[in-house]
């Protein structure tokens, strides 16, 4: 028996309404495709027959992602240079100290490049982006755990790798 040819009002009829709404409710074009992305690959994985309503599924679904990226960036604290403290600025006023910020960049990549992809996924998303564990945990579709030894290798390796970039 064939499978009925998919409805006019599955997921897919729904896609670019849910990124116009998200767009012109201030989201980015961007961070809605990656919802709408997001949503829509964990219905298909799941099985979309279990839902009843696409439309309001993919509404939904992608509403709470969308919350949580606005959480997750709310937890990122931006500060200028300028509003920082002369005493607790980062950048040093020698001449080499551009040289030292690139070697020391250049070394981090490398220490990242020897990781495990996972590894290498989990730092640059916690540390970089500012997903937490259980985030990343969803996103890839591992274990709270296993992130969380995934994370603690990554560390112990960069620690390992830049401590002849440490102050002396």
């Amino acid at each position: 028996m064939s499978r009925p040819p998919p409805s006019d009002k599955g997921w897919l009829a729904h896609y670019r309404g849910l990124i116009g709404t998200w767009t012109r409710r201030s989201a980015s074009r961007h961070d809605a495709e990656d919802a709408a992305h997001d949503v829509v690959t964990n219905m298909l994985r799941n099985g979309d027959a279990a839902v009843l309503d696409p439309k309001a599924y993919l509404y939904g679904a992608s509403q709470n992602r969308l919350n949580g990226e606005i959480r997750r960036q709310a937890r990122r604290e931006v500060i200028s240079l300028e509003g920082i403290a002369e005493a607790e600025h980062p950048a040093q006023a020698d001449p080499e100290s551009a040289i030292r910020a690139a070697q020391l960049a250049d070394a981090l990549k490398s220490a990242l490049a020897e990781l495990p992809l996972k590894c290498q996924q989990v730092f640059l998303w916690n540390k970089l982006e500012g997903y937490t564990q259980a985030e990343i945990a969803a996103k890839l579709g591992l274990t709270q755990s296993t992130v969380e030894k995934h994370m603690k290798r990554a560390l112990t390796h960069i620690h390992d790798r830049l401590q002849d970039h440490a102050p002396h």
